[in-house]
């Protein structure tokens, strides 16, 4: 009775759909959660009413997550919920565990080799070894691709066809880097010790290739748990297939249209295909969003619909639960610097109104984007932390050029203009203001140094004043001596450390947060989706991306691009994925100074008034609702403004819709503006129309009769 009791209270306060995940049968179980959906409650409600009705011993449940501190979340709920014993940990602690333990059985005695806890210092002297010079950068790429050859089951023989037929952006000739794979390996093998992806495969082939183990393993873990599972690598996969063991008690919890690290390896496939894997599995869709707004999720919904490719089959349509909030806004820039010190401002107006700094996020596109934001925040006296990345005069090709350019004041010539000395002087360091190369690392390398040229451009662009007399002055161009002197402010600046503040995070990085107020900046193209993605495949993940940032939301959101760079810069075009929003009112009028040209644009996201649901098409946004959601038409008022829009139409000698469309009078009859201001908010009735008939129309919407406003006599020609 009193187990019977504790499971009702697991039951207790899930919606339907997690309830139906919860009580799902043993057996294959696909959850697919949307963002904000639950699905940690949902996946340990699961665990913990069946171990409380005795369907399974919480002592053999492996739960299996992608970082640390998914699993320690997880164990602290199952623990609260009153069911303890459960493993939850991520593949490698569980593998390393297992590793461990069967270690002097599978290797007769011998000690675990040691674990590398990075592999950049043996793939340098591995590309040494085959005669490739490779910097720090470079040789965390060639480790990124060895890591993604080796998650991906691939030998070195096996790297070039593979990486063609993944059409890998290699960051040398494919051979060179099957050539570095083959002697890392060898490296490795002759110092003793493994690597990461060695350690997954250990646990593999010590299951797959000894019985006596397989069948401990298989007898202690029955029940098996994995999250976020459309980031499953093939190895991964194959090892959880090694646990299984044929079995099918597995419960898989993820969402395709989170799938943001293919170029790690990771394939949504496994999630795509597991009802077709498992023919009898029950798959279960929650779509209730407790985190976001219905403006928020409405948005991220928008935005999501128009993916394509395999990870949009099981692409869910999210319904906000929490209460209207404010509508999401698309800001548009002069330039960069300018969107920069907008969000720094809008930050310090949020934390001054009562928002917690830690509840406030800025998401990028690149790390490299992070420099101008660590200098709008610290100007703006905003403290803010850098998660997942250092800061920018933190980096190591950072303060290498910084420490480059100094030298440069030595030999190049006073009087060479700023920018070409910036450039001159960071070709110590191998920067050349060419095509980045490939390789993320390195790119990213490259695009942090092209932002000294870029801030080198901006500094030049405002010439030093120096006074000669009481009432004379001259401009004085700068040196690269001052831009060495602004670098080192800035860096000065930046390195006040701080204990809480604004986060700056790149949308890989914020995957699994979230925080009430989110800045998404430089949605632009080129910038979202980034140059490098060519494939469709690639333009896919961006759009994915931005997804994940929409929803790290929970009550207000941000979305801005600058239409250049640089002030003067070349213009560039918004992101392809941000829906066509309305921008009625939203440009500077013909002629305006150059000082108002320079103020942000502000674009409001419509909304449906009864779903929430963000409205794309013109008609709807006039409406004010989406076609579906149902109409509250006053068709006596729709019946009057259509024979008054008829009299005045005749009086004028003009079609009907010339005055106001179809549309515009089912909104009028919908939304029933009762003052000047709703009147206008009706996408077609702008300044002119308002002057004309507004006050005619706010008086048939009270209630006055067509012969009140305009009587017949008064058309007579």
């Amino acid at each position: 009775m009193v187990v019977h009791s504790a499971a009702e209270r697991v039951l207790a306060g899930l919606d339907p759909e997690q309830r139906s995940a919860v009580t799902a049968p043993a057996g294959p179980v696909c959850i697919l959660a949307g963002a904000g959906t639950g699905k940690t409650r949902a996946v340990t409600s699961r665990i913990a009413h069946r171990a409380l009705t005795g369907d399974i011993s919480a002592r053999h449940v492996l739960a299996v997550t992608f970082t640390a501190r998914a699993a320690a979340e997880m164990r602290a709920r199952l623990t609260a919920l009153g069911v303890g014993g459960v493993q939850a940990r991520t593949f490698h602690a569980a593998a390393l565990r297992q590793v461990r333990y069967f270690a002097p059985r599978l290797l007769e005695g011998r000690a675990m080799p040691e674990l590398l806890d990075s592999k950049v210092r043996m793939v340098t002297l591995a590309a040494a070894k085959v005669g490739l010079r490779a910097d720090r950068a470079a040789a965390r790429d060639l480790a990124g691709e060895i890591e993604w050859a080796k998650s991906s089951l691939v030998e070195p023989g096996e790297y070039v066809v593979a990486a063609a037929k993944a059409l890998r952006e290699t960051p040398h000739e494919p051979a060179k880097v099957a050539e570095v794979f083959a002697a890392y390996e060898r490296l490795k093998r002759r110092n003793g010790v493994i690597d990461f992806e060695d350690m997954l495969r250990a646990a593999v082939w010590g299951i797959e290739e000894h019985a006596d183990v397989a069948e401990q393993v298989r007898g202690q873990y029955r029940h098996f748990v994995v999250d976020e599972y459309q980031d499953v690598n093939p190895l991964q996969q194959r090892l959880l297939d090694a646990w299984l063991g044929g079995r099918d008690d597995l419960t898989v919890v993820g969402d395709a249209s989170q799938t943001i690290y293919s170029f790690t390896g990771a394939t949504s496939s496994y999630l795509v295909d597991f009802p077709r894997r498992y023919r009898t599995a029950t798959v279960v869709r929650l779509v209730r969003d407790y985190r976001s707004t219905p403006q928020v999720v409405g948005l991220a919904n928008a935005v999501i619909s128009q993916a394509r490719g395999a990870e949009a089959r099981l692409r869910l349509e999210l319904h906000g639960q929490r209460p209207a909030g404010p509508e999401p806004e698309l800001r548009i820039f002069t330039d960069e610097p300018a969107e920069a010190n907008a969000v720094a401002a809008r930050c310090r107006a949020l934390i001054d109104g009562g928002t917690p700094a830690r509840e406030i996020a800025v998401l990028f596109r690149t790390n490299a984007q992070s420099e101008a934001y660590e200098k709008a925040l610290t100007e703006a006296a905003v403290p803010y932390v850098l998660q997942g990345a250092e800061r920018f005069f933190e980096r190591p090709e950072v303060r290498q050029a910084m420490v480059a350019l100094r030298a440069a004041t030595r030999s190049i010539p006073g009087e060479t203009p700023l920018p070409a000395a910036v450039v001159e002087g960071l070709a110590a360091v191998g920067w050349a203001p060419d095509a980045p190369p490939p390789g993320g690392a390195a790119r990213e390398r490259w695009e942090a140094l092209a932002a000294l040229v870029q801030l080198a451009e901006e500094y030049a662009a405002t010439p030093e004043v120096v006074p000669i007399g009481e009432a004379v002055a001259i401009e004085r161009p700068v040196t690269l001596g001052d831009f060495n002197e602004e670098l080192a402010r800035r860096a000065a600046q930046q390195h006040v450390p701080t204990v809480e503040g604004v986060t700056l995070a790149s949308l890989h990085s914020a995957k699994g947060l979230e925080w009430d107020a989110v800045f998404l900046v430089g949605l632009a193209e080129g910038t979202l989706p980034t140059t490098y993605a060519k494939t469709p495949e690639q333009v896919e993940e961006e759009r994915r991306l931005l997804y994940v940032g929409i929803t790290r939301a929970r009550e207000w959101l941000w979305l801005s691009y600058a239409a250049a760079r640089s002030p003067g810069g070349r213009a560039r075009r918004p992101s392809r994925f941000l829906p066509q929003l309305d921008r009625s009112g939203g440009g500077e009028r013909a002629g305006a100074g150059a000082a108002r040209r320079t103020e942000r644009r502000r674009t409001q996201v419509v909304s449906c008034r009864i779903c929430g649901a963000t409205l794309l098409a013109g008609a709807d946004r006039k409406l004010g609702r989406c076609p579906t959601c149902p109409s509250d038409l006053d068709e006596e008022l729709y019946e009057r403004l259509r024979e008054w829009r008829q009299r005045v139409a005749g009086a004028q000698k003009v079609p009907a819709y010339v005055v106001f469309t179809d549309a515009t009078l089912t909104a009028l009859a919908e939304r029933r503006p009762g003052r000047t201001e709703e009147l206008i908010a009706i996408a077609g009735i702008g300044p002119r129309k308002l002057g004309l008939y507004g006050e005619t129309v706010l008086a048939l919407v009270a209630g006055a009769g067509v012969d009140e406003v305009c009587p017949q006599k008064s058309f007579e020609i």
